[in-house]
């Protein structure tokens, strides 16, 4: 069922002379399946049939852009287990965790359907003419989002159906109105192909322009970075490290025509500990983030990889605490030799730092690819003179930084980068750290009370995305409806006669969608 070629629109092809194999990280070995890489007149082929398919592609109404994002889902269903055991051969994860990422996949693309049957995304506003106003007459004003055009998708390596080929940033791209190309992940080609495929056929039995989607293999950086400067791309999608998100967005800003570049980047998560909360239920939290630091290996975006208190026994107990609990959690493997060295690499990096102390770790001997969890304290004072601690490592690790008191500790906060979630742990005490909860809420994308960071609900209030780097642009979330406007622009049409107005604009208002007229929001007609 792989063939290891590329899709060009529903085209199979394979030209290209550069090959490469995935990898088991459970069996060590790499799997059999042979991928050919996207040669550079695959690549021309792929962006100037989207170019194409987007002329097209832009006028689809919403029911039908809803029926094809539909049969996309009901098509990824159909693939059954062959898709669940590529992706584990592939990833290493385990057949629970690919149902469940199948499952949020197919209901991202279901809820995307449902927005863009129902329309009123397009935030259609009308300002109706008054000829007769003084001393200048009211022109007619509408105006409504429109597609941007062909979007590049980078498959993400941790998030295999997700936040990949048919994951959020393609659903909603497409729900927009804009042909996709997805660079996909050399860690997961075969399980992209297959989802690739699922929507080869979705387009195909919905009636879809020939180009509104296709599929380039890469071994390495090569054809993400063609993708990127060519310029029939009017946009990327990109969920990864920061190296490589940063790396795309300075070259999309350096072409002729600058293009946005949507990143959602790198983020150690803080967790801020207070302490009431320390002192009362420090030793249930500490289970608590025992589990979460090592949830997947620790390979989620949202991971808490650094956690505040303010120095004293009660933080001393919750270290002690959750470095008993996070050495009884037996090591996962993790997604890659490659992800595996790093974490190595960063750790190390993180430990050559003289008073970096280890409070807990595994020390027997693990599989292959499997990692070792652990927690690292380091002094308040010391974290804020090195900012190298500060970062990312990519893994089952957590630094736990021991502030001298509560001025110290939002000094930390606010010296912080840009990061997708902040937590906050209280018992009865938030109103006494008011300047701590706005420090870090100028930090964070998304800030929890009494919880743990990761796992991201697919849903309108979420927020996924935050100050840079933790994303390219924080006005606007990676996951939910709401993530549909990063591939939109506003687009107004002046006295334009109402019969060639596009149908959300019309007074007649014939899909029945809410719009802002004349400053008011209405379903009515005009």
């Amino acid at each position: 069922m792989i063939t290891g070629k590329n899709y060009i629109g529903n085209l199979l092809s394979s030209i290209g002379h550069k090959t490469f194999k995935t990898f088991n990280p459970q069996t060590n070995l790499e799997n059999k399946e042979v991928f050919t890489e996207a040669s550079e007149i695959e690549i021309e082929q792929a962006t100037q049939l989207a170019a194409s398919a987007f002329k097209l592609f832009k006028k689809v109404s919403g029911s039908r852009k809803s029926e094809f994002l539909n049969e996309i889902a009901n098509e990824i269903e159909s693939l059954g287990d062959t898709l669940l055991q590529m992706y584990c051969n592939e990833s290493g994860l385990p057949v629970d965790r690919a149902i469940a990422e199948r499952g949020r996949t197919v209901f991202q693309l279901r809820t995307f359907a449902n927005l863009v049957k129902e329309g009123s995304w397009v935030e259609a506003a009308i300002d109706t003419a008054q000829p007769t106003r003084t001393p200048i007459p009211k022109l007619d004003i509408r105006k409504m989002l429109v597609p941007l055009g062909p979007v590049v998708v980078f498959g993400a390596s941790n998030f295999p159906l997700a936040y990949a080929t048919a994951g959020g940033d393609t659903a909603a791209a497409l729900a927009a109105g804009c042909p996709v190309i997805v660079k996909s992940h050399p860690m997961h080609a075969g399980t992209g192909e297959l989802v690739a495929t699922a929507i080869i056929k979705a387009a195909e039995k919905t009636g879809m322009p020939n180009g509104v989607f296709s599929n380039l293999n890469s071994s390495g950086v090569a054809v993400g970075i063609s993708l990127v400067k060519n310029s029939k791309i009017k946009a990327v999608g990109f969920t990864g490290s920061i190296q490589g998100g940063k790396a795309l967005y300075e070259m999309a800003a350096q072409r002729p025509e600058p293009i946005p570049v949507f990143a959602e980047m790198g983020s150690v998560n803080p967790t801020v500990l207070l302490p009431n909360s320390a002192k009362t239920k420090g030793a249930s939290w500490a289970k608590t983030y025992a589990s979460s630091i090592t949830l997947g290996a620790g390979q989620f975006c949202t991971n808490p990889g650094l956690i505040l208190g303010i120095k004293g026994q009660d933080l001393s107990n919750f270290i002690q605490v959750l470095c008993e609990e996070i050495v009884k959690v037996e090591p996962t493997c993790m997604l890659h030799p490659n992800i595996v060295s790093a974490y190595e690499s960063n750790k190390t990096k993180i430990l050559a730092h003289k008073d970096v102390e280890v409070k807990g770790t595994i020390y027997k001997e693990v599989k292959p690819n499997y990692s070792r969890q652990i927690i690292t304290t380091v002094e308040g004072a010391t974290f804020l003179k090195n900012t190298n601690l500060h970062q990312e490592v990519f893994g089952p690790f957590s630094m736990v930084v021991q502030c001298e008191n509560a001025v110290q500790l939002e000094e930390i906060i606010s010296k912080l980068e840009g990061q997708l979630t902040g937590t906050l742990l209280a018992e009865d005490e938030l109103e006494n750290y008011s300047t701590i909860v706005e420090a870090l809420q100028n930090r964070v994308g998304r800030i929890i009370f009494n919880g743990v960071p990761t796992g991201v609900e697919v849903c309108p209030s979420m927020v996924h995305g935050g100050p840079f780097p933790a994303s390219t642009d924080s006005r606007f979330t990676a996951v939910g409806p709401e993530s549909i406007k990063r591939w939109g622009r506003p687009f107004c049409f002046q006295n334009w006669p109402n019969s060639l107005l596009p149908n959300e604009l019309k007074n007649e208002n014939p899909l029945a969608i809410e719009r802002l007229v004349n400053g008011v929001k209405t379903l009515d007609k005009i």
